[in-house]
């Protein structure tokens, strides 16, 4: 590991030498890429630095330990619990930090959430979980764009597909994934009595033109009149698209936007991020055969959290966490405590597959 250490160290001399190359300053290009790549060792170094200033100090205790000053041994001693645990956590964090990030980790999203079970209540609740994410998202000063939707009659949504872009949202988001189910007393029951309804979450990263190659072949392109709202020109136009990927079989529709191309366009993005999510998932099934994934496969079947009004509790089922603050998380969209979690146990899973 120190070896690699002091690579990183080398790296990050380097760089800092070649930013403040005058030459370097006047080329944007490569001032932006070494930038990001200062920034991306900063961290690694800084901690490294931190980590032999305390093991030569360490040292420096033994040796007056070793000494016949009887001050100063009572000092080493003092000190040398609190310089060993640094020691111990500082380890710890270097292995997280040279851990490989998920390359997709900084990517935008498309979100995808879909009423399940429970008719009209399970409708409610998927603009419940929308509006709960776009406020996470308004938190943290990303950007929500609505590429399709279709409401649900009672209010909500029966189906809604967003792109949420801004900085590392993928890695925030991508433990959403998966069944999400509701405890409450929908508002058309008189008897009181408690329903479950459940919605899906898709979390997909964004797919760019270089993540995934296309052949116009491949794609079979219908078009078709749009219902719903929209106005006399929705209904009377061929102007909504629908995409087959013959391949896969995967088909994606848009029809919220008046123009036939910029559906097409939506359409397109939403294809290649599926496609995408399609082709991880098939890899990750075959390098996951010998074990599955702590915070879970990212299943859509997969029931991930129930969120119950009348205890006002959050539980997250695969890291047996519960929070007692349903009404201030929906109505804030703060979920760090859940995701912070989460996070925590990926790093947890990870660092022990370098250590053995």
């Amino acid at each position: 590991m120190f070896g690699r250490l002091d690579e990183v160290e080398r790296r990050f001399d380097e760089v800092s030498n070649q930013l403040a190359d005058p030459a370097v300053l006047a080329d944007t290009n490569a001032y932006v890429k070494l930038a990001k790549q200062h920034a991306e060792l900063s961290e690694i170094v800084t901690t490294y630095r931190l980590y032999k200033s305390k093991k030569e100090s360490l040292e420096e205790a033994k040796e007056l330990l070793r000494g016949g000053d009887p001050e100063l041994k009572e000092l080493a001693r003092e000190e040398l619990p609190e310089l060993q645990e640094a020691i111990e956590t500082l380890d710890t964090k270097l292995r997280l930090l040279l851990i490989p990030k998920d390359p997709l980790d900084e990517k935008n999203i498309i979100l995808e959430i879909r009423a399940g079970t429970g008719g009209d209540e399970a409708a409610l609740f998927a603009g419940d979980l929308f509006e709960m994410y776009s406020r996470y998202a308004g938190a943290a000063r990303w950007r929500v764009e609505i590429l399709s939707a279709s409401p649900g009659p009672m209010g909500g949504f029966k189906e809604v597909i967003a792109l949420i872009s801004g900085d590392a949202v993928y890695s925030c988001l991508k433990f959403e994934a998966g069944t999400h189910r509701v405890q409450r007393v929908p508002t058309t029951e008189s008897q009181g009595r408690i329903h479950t309804s459940a919605c899906t979450v898709a979390v997909l990263p964004e797919a760019e033109d270089v993540d995934i190659q296309i052949e116009d072949k491949d794609l079979q392109i219908d078009t078709y009149r749009s219902s719903g709202a929209g106005g006399q020109h929705v209904n009377t136009t061929d102007s909504a698209v629908r995409i087959t990927h013959l391949p896969t079989g995967v088909v994606v529709m848009s029809q919220d936007e008046r123009s036939q191309h910029k559906n097409k366009a939506r359409a397109m993005k939403v294809l290649k991020s599926r496609l995408l999510d399609f082709e991880r998932t098939k890899l990750a099934q075959e390098r996951a055969t010998a074990r599955k994934s702590m915070v879970g496969t990212g299943d859509r079947s997969e029931r991930i959290r129930t969120y119950n009004f009348p205890q006002n509790r959050i539980t997250d089922h695969r890291i047996n966490l519960t929070v007692h603050s349903l009404d201030r998380t929906l109505a804030t969209g703060d979920i760090n405590d859940i995701v912070t979690a989460l996070r925590s146990r990926e790093q947890a899973e990870r660092l022990q597959e370098v250590s053995s």
